[in-house]
């Protein structure tokens, strides 16, 4: 969509009336006035498709990366998922408004650092969300802001010789 807008847009710059010094001086045949049109829209997409060209080959080679990155297995285990609701209360980690903790009861094992973009499936990485909390966050890759507010919610309710760190993710191969 974007790239249509923009050829569009450069379609019409390029058909507006400029001033030149040879405007005026006769008058041109229909094949002069289309060539003079296309050439000036080619002169107007030419750099900019091909720095859009170069954006997209550069997206697909780091999404290729990180598919690479994946861990082989999605689904947390029972004893991880036991473990991490235990650690929670039973009650979502995940955050509401102005930072704090969700009260809802935890539905789901959430994968902190989204498994689509790498994160792993284990215990660090292991969140228990409530069904609204797990839907908001979807696949998005939380901020590293999000990351530390967990990690000091969590000192909250983790005995203190339990881990606190959240989000991992999979080292490249």
């Amino acid at each position: 969509m974007a790239v249509t807008l923009w050829l569009f847009g450069s379609a019409i710059l390029s058909l507006m009336p400029q001033a030149d010094a040879g405007a005026g001086s006769g008058a041109a045949t229909a094949a002069g006035v289309f060539r003079s049109m296309l050439d000036r829209v080619v002169t107007g997409v030419t750099l900019p498709g091909a720095i859009a060209v170069v954006l997209i080959i550069a997206a697909a080679v780091i999404n290729a990366r990180d598919v690479r990155r994946r861990d082989p297995v999605r689904r947390f285990t029972r004893q991880q998922h036991r473990a991490g609701m235990a650690r929670a209360g039973g009650v979502c980690e995940m955050e509401t408004g102005f930072g704090r903790r969700c009260s809802r009861a935890a539905e789901h094992g959430d994968h902190f650092y989204p498994w689509s973009k790498g994160g792993s499936t284990s215990l660090q990485n292991f969140v228990a969300a409530c069904s609204r909390c797990n839907r908001a966050k979807g696949a998005r890759i939380p901020s590293p802001g999000q990351q530390m507010r967990l990690e000091r919610r969590r000192r909250t309710y983790v005995p203190p010789d339990g881990a606190v760190a959240v989000g991992k993710r999979q080292p490249l191969p």
